[in-house]
């Protein structure tokens, strides 16, 4: 992202405000933007990532496992990119220890981003491209108006939509095909067909 001012200072996470408050912005090309108060839909979509994501986190037993999974975790990617993606998550076979502090500095394997319509230019420009740039292998991208699924996957040129999903469709969703999902789980869509 180009920041409006070509000379203006970039922020880093010293210009947020004040501690108790940090929670409620991003830093997006520099600039210091404030999250969106979210939906209902939104949060009902956060709600259905995370549950359907949350197996994936177990470590061992019958079931998948490998990853780390947070929600709305602030992840500092470079000195003037600061996200808080509604879901992550690390591959343990990369990261064999649980992320810990604020912010994280270790790029995500993963991340769910939901879209609002104050948002979404942010989520699908500036911030789909710098997850690129520090190679997070998958974005989800949930549409909530639409109530459509896009599945990014990392490639050398760009990002390749692996899926797009609408609603009443199940799928094996990358990087988790092993379990199906019921896309509609992110709409509040109760039954198929």
């Amino acid at each position: 992202m180009v920041p409006a001012d070509p000379g203006a200072r970039l922020a880093t996470l010293a210009d947020l405000p004040v501690e108790g408050e940090k929670h409620a912005y991003e830093i997006v090309g520099g600039a210091i933007v404030e999250k969106a108060a979210p939906s209902f839909e939104h949060g009902d979509a956060q709600r259905a990532a995370s549950s359907f994501v949350n197996s994936f986190h177990r470590e061992g037993g019958d079931g998948p496992s490998g990853w780390w999974i947070g929600v709305e975790v602030d992840i500092e990617l470079e000195a003037h990119e600061l996200y808080r993606p509604d879901v992550s998550g690390w591959r343990r076979a990369k990261v064999p220890l649980r992320p810990r502090g604020w912010p994280v500095r270790i790029p995500p394997d993963w991340v769910c981003e939901i879209l609002s319509p104050s948002t979404a230019a942010r989520d699908l420009g500036p911030k789909l491209r710098s997850y690129h740039r520090h190679r997070v292998g998958h974005v989800w991208i949930v549409d909530p108006e639409h109530e459509v699924l896009t599945i990014y996957r990392h490639a050398a040129e760009g990002y390749v939509v692996a899926l797009t999903a609408g609603a009443h469709e199940i799928v094996a969703a990358e990087p988790f095909e092993r379990l199906p999902l019921r896309v509609g789980a992110f709409f509040g869509v109760e039954g198929l067909g």
